[in-house]
């Protein structure tokens, strides 16, 4: 029988492509989401299993993570936040929640996976960091505080759970989903954003998802302590002078 990929957020663009990616290809999940309604009807077109849990509710994870069993193949924690604020009108409960979601929620989920993960020689594990964290926009020091501690993270990871399990991250530039709704609702907003990539077109769930997909796979076996972005180069390339 094989062993499962747990995939967390995985009602999100990003997850739910991940997971129909991982799916195609013949693995066997265990879906966790906040979203009863969503989260079934997922499981029920992929034959997941699958468990409802807010990753804020620290035991709760640690019990939904431990639900799919005492092997796992695979874990993706693709939660995420948008938090874009002037760091003047920024709380300190704006920072300790986007902490909360993004960092502390992966740290847990792993660790309530840690000896099913190292059970299975060649598993792996993908967090979700964002293009924020290696290239300065204004208004995105709370989600950048956040996402930069994921990316430390799966590198401390990667060093601890070496050689069982590979750890990486994924950093994607703005990707159309519900949490980006406000932003991209907006067809003239949307395009000025998109036009701000290389590439110049928002991101998809599934840019993101066939590289975890990828991540999570055999193929990758070689690959670990790699934060990789996904962002149409915006990270790294300037079209104009």
């Amino acid at each position: 029988m094989q062993d499962p990929v747990v995939i967390l957020g995985a009602t999100g663009a990003i997850g739910s492509a991940t997971a129909r990616r991982l799916a195609a290809s013949g693995r066997m999940l265990h879906l966790i989401a906040r979203d009863p309604a969503r989260l079934s009807a997922l499981a029920r077109e992929l034959g997941a299993g699958s468990a409802v849990c807010d990753v804020r509710d620290g035991p709760a994870l640690a019990e939904v993570v431990r639900q799919a069993g005492p092997r796992l193949s695979g874990l993706a924690y693709c939660v995420g936040s948008i938090v874009m604020k002037p760091l003047k009108r920024a709380t300190e409960e704006d920072f300790l929640d986007a902490f909360r979601l993004n960092a502390l929620g992966a740290a847990q989920a792993v660790a309530a996976g840690f000896d099913a993960l190292r059970a299975v020689s060649g598993s792996s594990v993908v967090l979700f960091s964002t293009v924020a964290v290696r290239s300065g926009f204004a208004n995105h020091a709370v989600i950048a505080t956040a996402k930069g501690a994921v990316e430390g993270l799966a590198l401390a990871l990667a060093a601890e759970m070496a050689p069982d399990v590979r750890v990486n991250c994924i950093a994607p530039s703005l990707t159309r989903s519900g949490l980006s709704r406000t932003l991209t609702a907006n067809e003239a907003m949307a395009r000025a954003i998109a036009a701000q990539h290389p590439i110049p077109r928002l991101g998809e769930g599934s840019d993101a998802g066939a590289l975890a997909a990828f991540l999570l796979s055999p193929e990758a076996g070689w690959i670990t302590g790699q934060v990789f972005a996904v962002d149409g180069g915006r990270s790294t390339v300037r079209t104009r002078g």
